[in-house]
């Protein structure tokens, strides 16, 4: 399973973490106090070997007991300051730092949420939750502590280094031989780490996928019994992570024993050739001991340099998973800046100056942002017009393009070409917010969320109580705790039934002038259906409405029917009229298996519903 976001690309680390500093930025101060801390804290530590040298030159070579006291003294006090200072380093840097994963966070989950549709079409949910827990909790602790002692420990090599030579430097060089070799070797790692870590954290991404899939849709494993496959397709993801992150460890053991090894054979050399001048009277014992002291000192920092780099390379993985999400163009009001798709026609090349009041469509074509270029469109010349107060329902076969249609009416998707106006303006000219208090929407896949009834209901407006009668939601009084009950994840604590009546009361509960519902009365039975088309019919009294209609019953309650076929609009009429006129309407709502077939006598066929009772036969306009 590949990742939406992966890239064939590995820009360095540094740049790529560079990417970070907007973050950081805030905090710098206590960051960079704190990494100051950390130095002075870790050049302590190179103070031991010298006050090491100067008790065995000084009091030991002297038989000076007290001296030898008072440099115990000293060291202890070197220590217990070392220890302290590090502890008030992670106090100075762990409150900010966590700031900036919550900043990193929320500007994720904003983001996600003024990204276009078509975004969230392309990408597993899986990849987008991992970016937003894993990776960011890898950024807190990459800026906790591998930065910090990137830094802390390039400086105490330094020092050491120029203690080294200052002691000694004919050993010092010694010391010094490995890091030529030691840099190409964490050239050629980073390189590599940042394959592999790229792969296992995209793979994450995939394995949370398949966990959240299956958890959501357990109803579905548990029906067709489907746990066995389910298991061995998580074992099979989980098996390639695993082999990853084996890689992984390879790489880092091979690069950790490389940067162990060579540092103590050259400590080794550096301690025969020492022992051999001390016993030639030409270096000093206390010298000497100080010179391996100082070495063993910056063994922890040499031997850190593989864990720290592979820590950094994970960093700047999770750094450009984080970014390739902001980097994504949020929605915008049209390619032009001024709210006009530069393929759209204007209202002279409509013929309709000011396009009209009511929902209007002109010319309008859509094709998926991922289809081919040259691919047939979904919708390919729509002309359409809603009059003002009047209910118009898109009937057609699958597949033709009825959910796409309803969909642009609030830019869940953006237009290819043509237009769409609501009282004569142009929709990608308005604010979205402002287009999105016009128009209210029901889709025929109710989406709840994990929250109370009331909570999802007053996502479309306030007006909880009307909302619920139209929607004829008497249950809720019978839940728990009545319109405070959580419905619990998606909704899944209620029937289908339900929450598709709380999604409809959510689409009225503002009071919207234009209403787009995508056969909302598709999941009740035929009883409750008829009391919630009584109660529909006020609302739609009062307001503009597209309805997306599948059977006879939904149908009747517009006064308009337009037939959808092969992206076009090729006819418009009464439902009487169509079932008169149209063949292939008359087919979809009487489900003969039979296209061609007649329509049968001008008033209309007994159309059967497909729930259990009867349609009966209303006026032209259901009204």
């Amino acid at each position: 399973m590949s990742s939406i976001g992966a890239t064939s690309t590995h820009p360095s680390a540094i740049r790529t973490l560079l990417r970070l500093w907007p973050y950081v930025r805030p905090v710098r101060g206590r960051w960079f106090g704190a990494a100051v801390v950390a130095v002075v804290a870790s050049c302590l530590s190179l103070v031991i070997p010298l006050v090491l040298k100067w008790i065995v030159d000084g009091p030991v070579a002297d038989g000076d007991t007290a001296g030898v006291w008072l440099g115990a003294l000293y060291l202890l006090l070197l220590g217990l300051a070392e220890a302290l200072l590090f502890g008030f380093r992670r106090w100075l840097v762990a409150r900010p730092l966590s700031r900036v994963e919550a900043d990193m966070r929320g500007d994720l989950y904003g983001h996600l949420q003024r990204l276009p549709v078509a975004f969230h079409d392309k990408w597993a949910s899986g990849q987008l939750l991992s970016r937003g827990t894993g990776d960011l909790m890898l950024l807190r602790l990459f800026l906790v502590f591998p930065l910090t002692f990137l830094v802390v420990n390039g400086v105490t090599i330094v020092v050491g280094a120029v203690i080294l030579l200052m002691q000694k430097w004919t050993l010092g060089l010694v010391l010094l031989l490995p890091v030529v070799p030691l840099l190409l070797l964490a050239g050629a790692f980073e390189r590599k780490y940042a394959v592999v870590s790229r792969q296992s954290q995209d793979q994450v991404g995939d394995l949370t996928t398949v966990i959240e899939e299956s958890v959501l849709g357990i109803r579905i494993v548990k029906g067709f019994g489907r746990h066995r496959s389910q298991a061995r397709a998580f074992r099979t993801l989980a098996e390639e992570l695993r082999g990853t992150e084996l890689t992984k460890a390879r790489l880092l053991a091979g690069i950790s024993g490389v940067m162990s090894t060579l540092p103590e054979l050259a400590i080794g050399a550096a301690l025969v050739l020492g022992a051999v001048q001390v016993a030639d009277g030409v270096l000093s014992a206390g010298t000497l001991v100080a010179f391996l002291s100082t070495a063993l000192a910056l063994r922890w920092p040499v031997d850190s340099l593989g864990y720290l780099l592979a820590l950094c390379q994970e960093a700047a993985t999770a750094t450009q998973r984080y970014f390739e999400v902001l980097d994504e163009l949020p929605e915008t009001a049209g390619p032009d800046g001024d709210g006009r798709d530069a393929g759209g026609p204007d209202a002279s090349e409509t013929g309709e100056a000011g396009g009209g009041g009511g929902l209007r469509f002109e010319g309008v074509r859509f094709r998926y942002p991922d289809a081919d270029p040259g691919s047939t469109p979904v919708l390919d010349g729509v002309d359409l017009h809603v009059r003002p107060g009047e209910t118009l329902a898109i009937v057609g076969s699958t597949g033709s393009g009825k959910t796409t249609l309803t969909a642009l009416v609030p830019r869940l998707h953006e237009l290819t070409a043509g237009r769409i106006t609501l009282d004569g303006e142009d929709v990608r000219a308005m604010p979205r917010e402002r287009l999105r208090e016009l128009v209210s929407v029901a889709f025929e896949e109710p989406t709840l969320f994990s929250a109370t009834v009331a909570e999802n209901v007053r996502m479309g407006g306030p007006d909880l109580d009307r909302a619920l009668e139209t929607a004829q939601a008497g249950f809720v009084a019978a839940l728990p705790d009545g319109a405070d009950t959580q419905v619990g994840e998606q909704g899944l604590s209620l029937s289908g039934g339900q929450r598709q009546r709380l999604a409809l009361a959510r689409a009225v509960a503002g009071n919207p002038r234009f209403l787009v519902l995508d056969d909302p009365l598709s999941a009740l039975d035929v009883h409750t259906e008829a009391l919630v088309e009584a109660a529909l019919r006020e609302v739609l009294a009062d307001t503009t409405a597209l309805v997306v209609a599948h059977r006879p019953s939904t149908v009747l309650l517009a006064d308009r029917v337009a037939l959808l076929s092969g992206g076009r609009v090729t006819a418009v009429g009464t439902h009487q009229e169509l079932l008169r006129d149209n063949p292939e309407y008359a087919w979809l709502m009487s489900g003969s298996s039979d296209p061609s077939g007649s329509s049968g006598p001008s008033d209309g066929p007994d159309v059967p519903d497909r729930s259990d009772g009867p349609v009966p036969e209303r006026g032209g306009n259901g009204r």
